[in-house]
């Protein structure tokens, strides 16, 4: 008998054990893919019917706000300047969940964190609206100059201040009204959603490009390259000096690697970022720097790392991390060891082979180079605020990475500053404002050379002071219609938006 109740005692006791952990596994360690499980309709529809916080740019306009209606929901959501800001905010939809700002600050905009619910212990027994309304740093005229300047052209403009890492536009094209998912017409939502989802990938508006989207950089990952020459060899800007030409042929191979439009060029890395060479940074990379040296500046600037964005989902840029075993060398041979696939290095020194970047990316490539070799983490959260307008939390800025020494971000501000003044940059330069470039046409394919990426970043300050913007801009390829070039085609556009945010922050009138 006692030896039964000892039996039923263990098995009820494990019983009671197995249900503490299964209740603590769903509580606690699946709570938040419950809660986000499109199939969970309960938290849908109390996100639905709860006021939700608004979102706001810097310079106090509404871009995302709740409107009470009458129905089965009480609540639609509404983003008042339509596309300008779908790719920042996302959307808040009852059928297809959140993205963008709505799905990286929910808890906060819908008042569910702790610290929001219980802020004193009057809270735990009213009813109150706790939910925050977010500011962001997108300023709006520049968000709306970046979008008059880009056109109906299919692309991307990212401004941050290097500073702190504050992104001030944010703009892609094509882009989409976020209210069609927000609004409580279902059926309407749905027919958009559809029409959306059977479009390629890249013609899907709904894809923020700025920062989920790699492309061949070209050369405007030249900056890179110079940037591990400096730091990882005795190069300088003036030494060594290359030879002036028109191809130049990797070793292991026999297929010439040629300057744009066949030109001729060569000297030192000084010239050949002014002028943008092709064979001077091919060689660089494949002869004088070497793999690692390259795979470890490219992961300095972040590269191989998804950029810790306020965002959800923002993918990695990319620079190849295996170019092979080293091949047998000769007293003849070049200073660094050449690999099985050094041919491929010499094309990834000039941003092509399986090199892909983001513009915010690359804006951060020219945002470090500005602020003197330190890398801040980029941001679009400013503050929240409560129903009250107190101040919750306020974003403070935080070092994502040390790039370089100040002395070599200083040559590569130098080299810039001349590819504005007298380089392919010229397009950007402004009167009285110090201003520093570098262009990039990047071949899409092969087989279609004429179908060109234009790319432009740089950066823009007082005339006798710090860098105060970073800038990425990229014009997208389009087939059959000729080659796009950052010189040209970019860069107006970068110095458009530029314009604008100096005039906003008092340095031009």
């Amino acid at each position: 008998m006692n030896r039964n109740i000892r039996i039923l005692g263990v098995t009820l006791v494990l019983c009671f054990f197995a249900l503490f952990v299964q209740l603590n596994r769903i509580q606690i360690f699946q709570q938040k893919d419950l809660q986000e499980n499109p199939s969970n309709m309960r938290s849908v529809i109390r996100d639905f019917n709860s006021e939700r916080g608004e979102i706001y740019t810097i310079d106090g306009k509404v871009i995302a706000k709740s409107e009470e209606i009458d129905g089965q929901l009480k609540y639609e959501r509404l983003y008042p300047f339509a596309d300008l800001y779908a790719h920042s905010t996302g959307f808040f939809s009852f059928q297809y969940g959140a993205d963008g700002l709505e799905r990286y600050y929910n808890d906060q905009l819908a008042g569910q964190t702790e610290t929001q619910r219980f802020n004193s212990l009057e809270d735990i027994f009213t009813v109150t609206d706790t939910s925050a309304d977010l500011i962001i740093t997108i300023n709006h005229s520049i968000q709306k100059t970046a979008k008059e300047a880009l056109g109906e052209r299919k692309g991307s403009v990212v401004l941050v201040d290097p500073r702190t890492g504050a992104i001030l536009a944010f703009w892609s094209y094509p882009s989409y009204d976020p209210t069609i998912f927000g609004s409580a017409d279902l059926e309407t939502g749905q027919m958009a959603w559809e029409e959306f989802s059977s479009l390629p990938t890249t013609e899907d508006p709904r894809l923020p490009r700025m920062y989920r989207e790699i492309f061949f950089p070209g050369s405007t990952f030249k900056l890179v390259t110079a940037a591990a020459a400096l730091s990882s060899t005795t190069a300088t800007l003036t030494e060594p000096e290359f030879d002036v030409r028109s191809t130049y042929v990797p070793p292991l191979t026999t297929f010439p690697l040629q300057n744009f439009a066949g030109s001729t060029c060569g000297g030192d890395i000084l010239e050949g970022l002014r002028v943008s060479c092709n064979t001077t940074f091919a060689e660089l990379a494949a002869e004088f720097i070497g793999a690692a040296p390259m795979i470890e500046t490219s992961e300095n600037f972040g590269f191989n790392s998804s950029p810790p964005i306020d965002l959800p989902s923002p993918v990695a840029s990319i620079f190849p991390d295996d170019f092979g075993n080293q091949v047998g060398q000769t007293d003849n041979d070049p200073p660094v060891p050449i690999l099985e696939n050094t041919p491929a290095l010499a094309q990834s020194g000039i941003g092509q082979f399986n090199v892909k970047a983001t513009p915010l990316q690359m804006a951060l490539v020219a945002a470090a180079i500005a602020n003197d070799g330190i890398l801040m983490k980029p941001h679009l959260m400013d503050s929240l605020r409560n129903q009250s307008g107190e101040i919750i939390d306020i974003y403070k800025p935080v070092i994502w990475r040390s790039v370089l020494s100040r002395q070599d971000a200083q040559s590569l501000q130098l080299a810039m500053e001349t590819i504005a003044t007298s380089g392919t940059a010229t397009n950007l330069a402004i009167p009285s404002v110090r201003v520093g470039g570098k262009t990039g046409t990047a071949q899409v394919d092969a087989d279609r050379p004429d179908d060109t990426h234009g790319w432009i970043v740089g950066y823009a300050g007082p005339q006798d002071g710090e860098p105060i913007l970073a800038i990425s801009v990229i014009l997208e390829s389009v087939p059959g219609e000729g080659q796009l070039t950052g010189g040209v085609d970019a860069a107006p556009i970068a110095k458009a938006v530029l314009i604008e945010a100096l005039r906003v922050q008092g340095i031009l009138e």
